[in-house]
């Protein structure tokens, strides 16, 4: 594993940071763990049974043996010892140099039969068999030599390259004296690609290094790691370990045994991940993901977003730059009810998918249009957006609030604005107007829990994903246990949000994710139509639920689809289980039906034979009819994903941003 947080590489019981550079990293599949990863063959090679193996050393035995006989007892005659008479001179006859002479050459005969029985009765390859199901002492891996300086990653040729050999050799002594670990090199090395694509970065570079050495472009939190790891991970391949491929027929024989591993090739095209209450979906999911990413944020390389219930554990608080605790007054951070921006359509449309984007029966363009009405004219008369009382009471038609505003806008002399806000009045109480959903909405938010929070007036520190071009590390905490159906809509206006804002990134040189543990009535059909555009725009989301029927049944096929990789825990419903086989699709393979038939005998000795066969067997005498077809059958199917996954595995496909795929694999999650 890469060096333990917290301490230098060469005080740590794993490889130090040199010897963890020098470990080859090979991908050869999407979700491949690089790390010594060693290739496979595509296929298994044929395997013969164990008992033909036997049964073949024994008879290869017994004909060395009778053959040996045969040739010491001279029966097949004295031709054999005619190389024992050429090579040896006539003086040696009757003495004793003959007799050991005698004995060497029998001593190579003996061992050419052994030679040559032993390959014809392959013993070789059935002591390998059989020796590989006793405990044995593990073999140590074959360390590969140390590269060439050029080539030496801890010597940093890059830097050497380009003329910069005193910055190197400041790097390469911090390496060699364990004063920097995986982070540092990978944010350091994120630094030198930043500065080769503008070369003006230079100087600050360099005056930083040697400056600071290890230390040097530091995150702006000032840390160089996280206060604990929970999985493994590799910076240098930008990798997660989840778990390992399972050795068995239901895997591909190339991934059987290999780790399995997440980076942000494949968390580009989003995941969605399925399973029950107790999977492990958090566990073994949603926090080494994050794990994954806030390191990667240190490295200067990604920024995350974890949403989850308060309480989740996804790590201490030190390990993130912002922590919004909804509902909590000694919460530092707030979140930004509008997603950071100023123009009232944008908040509009933002906000009208976080209230009632869930609700079949409003028009999500009607809502937009009745937020914007009121939303423009507030913020040109008071220069800000209205808070949460203030809009609700706008949208219920208060006499008060609309008199206060429509005075506002008449002294300003936003004539147009108030023609705005007259027509949010015509049309206020009017048959399938939303403004009554979307105040029934609001009044969740308006609660004596969130007074100090989503506040416009500049008083609190606000979070919105328009932040999100940073490598920032950004938790938010949602209070499910005393406010469940706030809690959904501000997942659900969260997920809006990031998805508007990560797609208009002018810089998209930082992987942005958002991790949802819990998007139950999340899912709009608009945020799903957002999520397939993040993986243009180097981003992801990673979605969990507990099934699928926590998201209406319309958007099912959407859902699926919008992800690149899907996941099914252990222990998912048939029901479940039937959209993942559907998604995953059919493959081509080959079966084998034996159909077995009683052989009739014509004469009479043959009838005998099988006659006393019967009566010993108790079992007619058959013959073994094979016939091969290759057929059309389902990767996995519904009854094997709801009843054939062990406890603690998972299916799970991949998809890169490139168009790599991978199959649904089996992987068991811990290990």
């Amino acid at each position: 594993m890469p060096p333990a947080p917290g301490h230098a590489p060469g005080a740590t019981a794993g490889p130090t940071l040199r010897e963890w550079l020098h470990v080859p990293r090979t991908a050869d599949a999407p979700g491949v763990w690089a790390y010594g990863h060693r290739a496979r063959p595509p296929e298994e090679p044929e395997r013969t049974p164990t008992r033909q193996l036997v049964s073949g050393a024994l008879i290869s035995l017994l004909a060395g043996l009778l053959l040996w006989s045969l040739l010491w007892n001279n029966y097949l005659g004295g031709f054999w010892l005619w190389p024992l008479y050429m090579f040896t001179p006539d003086s040696w006859r009757g003495t004793m140099a003959s007799v050991v002479a005698a004995y060497v050459y029998y001593a190579l005969v003996v061992g050419g039969l052994l030679v040559l029985f032993g390959r014809l009765g392959r013993w070789a390859e059935l002591g390998r068999r059989v020796l590989g199901h006793r405990p044995a002492r593990a073999a140590k891996e074959t360390v590969p030599p140390p590269p060439e300086p050029e080539d030496d990653p801890a010597e940093w040729p890059d830097l050497r390259a380009a003329g910069q050999s005193e910055t190197a050799g400041r790097l390469a002594a911090e390496v060699r004296d364990g004063r920097m670990n995986d982070v540092d090199y990978a944010r350091i090395r994120r630094a030198w690609l930043s500065v080769r694509a503008d070369p003006t970065r230079l100087t600050a570079f360099t005056e930083a290094v040697r400056g600071t050495g290890a230390a040097a472009c530091v995150h702006p939190s000032g840390k160089r790691d996280l206060p604990v790891r929970a999985a493994r991970h590799d910076l240098l391949a930008r990798q997660v370990r989840l778990g390992t491929v399972q050795d068995g027929e239901r895997n591909p024989y190339s991934r059987r045994g290999t780790g399995l591993a997440l980076d942000p090739a494949v968390l580009g095209t989003s995941l969605l991940a399925v399973g029950p209450p107790g999977a492990g979906k958090t566990g073994s999911l949603v926090r080494p993901v994050v794990e994954s990413l806030a390191l990667q944020a240190l490295a200067g390389q990604a920024a995350v977003v974890a949403v989850c219930a308060a309480g989740t554990p996804l790590g201490p608080d030190d390990a993130y730059d912002v922590v919004v605790r909804v509902g909590d007054p000694d919460s530092v951070h707030d979140l930004d009810l509008y997603g950071g921006t100023n123009d009232p359509d944008e908040a509009a449309s933002l906000l009208a998918e976080g209230l009632v984007g869930d609700l079949a029966d409003q028009d999500g363009r009607r809502a937009t249009t009745a937020l914007a009405q009121l939303l423009g004219p507030f913020g040109v008369a008071h220069g800000r957006l209205p808070g949460v009382p203030e809009l609700r009471e706008l949208l219920d038609g208060e006499p008060a609030a609309l008199a206060a505003l429509r005075e506002a806008l008449d002294a300003g002399g936003h004539g147009a604005m108030r023609r705005e806000l007259d027509a949010r009045e015509r049309q206020s109480g009017m048959p399938g107007d939303p403004g009554r959903a979307l105040a029934d909405r609001l009044a969740l938010l308006d609660r004596p829990a969130f007074a100090r929070f989503f506040d416009t007036r500049g008083r609190t520190r606000p979070f919105s994903p328009r932040a999100l071009e940073h490598p920032l590390r950004v938790r938010i905490d949602l209070p499910e246990r005393g406010h469940a159906e706030a809690s959904r809509t501000l997942a659900r206006l969260v997920l809006a949000q990031f998805t508007a804002h990560a797609a208009a990134r002018a810089d998209r040189s930082l992987f942005v994710c958002l991790v949802l543990d819990d998007a139950t009535r999340t899912l709009t059909a608009q945020t799903l139509r957002g999520v397939q555009r993040l993986r243009s725009a180097n981003a992801g989301a990673v979605l969990t639920l507990r099934t699928l029927d926590d998201v209406p049944e319309t958007l099912h096929t959407a859902l699926l689809g919008a992800v690149g990789c899907r996941m099914a825990f252990s222990g998912i419903t048939t029901w479940d289980g039937k959209r993942f086989a559907e998604a995953w699709g059919t493959e081509w393979v080959q079966t084998r039906d034996v159909t077995q038939r009683t052989v009739f005998a014509d004469q009479p000795l043959t009838r005998a034979i099988h006659a006393f066969r019967k009566l010993v067997t108790g079992k007619a005498v058959t013959t073994d009819a094979v016939t091969v077809r290759t057929v059309e059958r389902e990767r996995w199917s519904a009854s094997d994903l709801a009843h054939s996954v062990p406890a603690g595995h998972a299916v799970l496909s991949l998809r890169t941003v490139g168009g790599e795929h991978a199959p649904p694999l089996l992987v068991d999650l811990r290990s």
